[in-house]
């Protein structure tokens, strides 16, 4: 396997990485999930990826139990909040309240102290972006999240949370993860 460094960070993660989007908690059985995820860490892949609304968090209870068979400092864990996780109106979106609820609940799915990359899932045009970035802010102070990163922003509202957290002296954005294929390469206009 070769290995990549993340960014301008010095984290290290395999060129491929091991997602759970539609796959783990309902859609695949769970002795296929466990399988493939044993299977990936055997072959060298140290990146693995999830999110809060995968199966409404099954997705990260399966991850976090498989990989805890494994050194944690031996993979860089992943995962994400925006989507709606309940009915109410602040179960959704990057406000503060939804940011810091979600990642306690997806460190206590997953059984882990902390991430090495929390993502925010989709851009959120209610929510201010300074309070955004300083909860991510925050969790990246108290330990929680190791690196932060967005899913599916465009390259100006990366380029203004880049902007917001210099002028507030706050975490930076590191990581991009865009849908980015042979048939979606639309991030390329960017």
């Amino acid at each position: 396997m070769k290995y990549r460094k993340l960014g301008r960070t010095g984290l290290k993660v395999s060129e491929i990485s091991l997602g759970s989007w539609l796959t783990y908690g309902g859609y695949v059985e769970r002795e296929n999930a466990v399988n493939a995820i044993k299977t990936a860490y055997d072959l060298g892949i140290n990146f693995f990826d999830t999110a809060n609304v995968y199966e409404k968090g099954a997705a990260e209870v399966l991850v976090g139990e498989t990989l805890k068979a494994h050194p944690r400092e031996s993979y860089v864990l992943a995962t994400k909040a925006f989507w709606p996780m309940g009915d109410g109106p602040n179960d959704r979106g990057l406000s503060r309240k939804h940011i810091m609820e979600q990642a306690h609940a997806s460190l206590k799915r997953l059984g882990h102290d902390y991430v090495d990359i929390f993502y925010c899932h989709r851009h959120d045009p209610e929510t201010p972006l300074d309070e955004t970035l300083r909860a991510l802010d925050d969790l990246v102070r108290q330990g929680k999240v190791l690196y932060v990163g967005v899913s599916e922003w465009q390259a100006s509202q990366i380029a203004e949370a880049l902007t917001v957290a210099d002028r507030y002296l706050l975490d930076r954005i590191v990581v991009n993860q865009p849908i980015y294929n042979m048939f979606e390469r639309y991030i390329e206009k960017e």
